[in-house]
């Protein structure tokens, strides 16, 4: 259950990161209010599946799901360029995540 609430957790952090720059700096309402929702909503998440995931797998797989599909969510809707090697590197990502949960021990 934990490796679920934390994937959903990785999820909305990509959420939260994605509205926080259509924000505009706190400055439209509805972008920073999804980004508040999603924020306590994540670390919620994170906290809950740390109490049976390691600190150090737990944060890197939350922070690496984040950053993958905020970048891939940029690259498909938000106009930032997409290229062969970044898709490689998020691939590379993807599997460093993985590996992490394959290892991992829990505390």
């Amino acid at each position: 259950m934990s490796w679920i609430i934390l994937i959903a957790s990785g999820i909305l952090e990509a959420v939260w990161a994605t509205a926080l720059g259509k924000s505009e700096g706190f400055s439209k309402l509805w972008p920073t209010v999804v980004f508040g929702v999603a924020l306590v909503i994540s670390m919620a998440g994170l906290a809950f599946a740390m109490r049976d995931i390691s600190v150090g797998t737990a944060y890197a797989v939350w922070v690496g799901i984040g950053a993958s599909l905020t970048v891939l969510y940029a690259m498909i809707f938000g106009g930032e360029p997409a290229s062969l090697i970044k898709v490689l590197l998020i691939l590379g990502l993807v599997g460093c995540i993985v590996g992490l949960k394959l290892v991992d021990t829990g505390h």
